[in-house]
């Protein structure tokens, strides 16, 4: 316990002075400065511990708990960037969803593939399959949550089908394989543990998945397929 104090102690340290000589001139007295006659002296007096009313603490200390406590700054600041739902009122169940698996999928906890059917800009149906953590680290998705921008398969995704001009295409994705000539019909395989997943609604999705589908106002037709994914031991 005493040792968690004095740690806090220094920390608060580092938090309320800028730089180390600040934290020096804070222990000297007019006193010192009178008898001393020499800042620079007083300050060196201080940081061998002969003058002071206060905790000792060598620069080198000073700087590392510094540079820790930047770090830490920035690493929540980033933390707080990075979830682009963060914030916001959502009231469509697909954007709730979405952000609910947010940091699960910008963390790796889980590799979320999303199925989405409905028409693009032409009117034209489509429907496909996407690698929700793949988009989350290629693109910007303020846009999505702040209702912007529209979530739509694309050619590059997993899977993109178009039903008028029966375009179709299937791409691999960091964390998936695309298995598309199959006699149970589409499915994908995860390359960190090799697990299949089924988006087949008839079958199971497989082994640490499940199926949710999601009634949106905003699509047609919304399924969110969450895998679980565990290393191989």
């Amino acid at each position: 316990m005493m040792e968690d104090n004095a740690a806090a102690a220094l920390d608060n340290i580092v938090t309320e002075f800028h730089t180390y000589e600040d934290f020096l001139d804070s222990q000297i007295t007019s006193l010192d400065l009178y008898y001393l006659e020499d800042e620079e002296l007083a300050r060196q007096l201080v940081e061998l511990g002969y003058r002071g009313s206060g905790e000792v603490l060598k620069r080198e200390e000073f700087d590392a708990r510094k540079a820790a406590a930047e770090a830490s700054r920035l690493f929540k600041r980033s933390q707080q960037k990075t979830l682009a739902s963060a914030g916001r009122e959502l009231k469509d169940n697909f954007l709730k969803a979405l952000a609910q698996r947010e940091e699960a999928n910008r963390s790796g906890k889980i590799t979320s593939i999303i199925f989405i059917r409905d028409r693009n800009s032409h009117g034209q149906e489509i429907s496909g399959y996407i690698d929700y953590s793949h988009r989350l680290k290629t693109e910007e998705f303020e846009p999505y949550f702040s209702g912007k921008k529209r979530l739509l398969p694309r050619l590059t995704d997993l899977s993109f089908y178009n039903w008028e001009t029966h375009v179709s295409t299937s791409n691999p994705s960091p964390n998936y394989h695309v298995m598309a000539e199959n006699s149970n019909g589409l499915l994908f395989k995860n390359k960190r543990d090799r697990k299949i997943l089924n988006v087949d609604p008839k079958a199971s999705p497989g082994d640490n998945s499940a199926r949710t589908p999601i009634q949106s106002d905003l699509y047609i037709q919304v399924v969110i397929y969450d895998h679980i994914t565990r290393r191989k031991t």
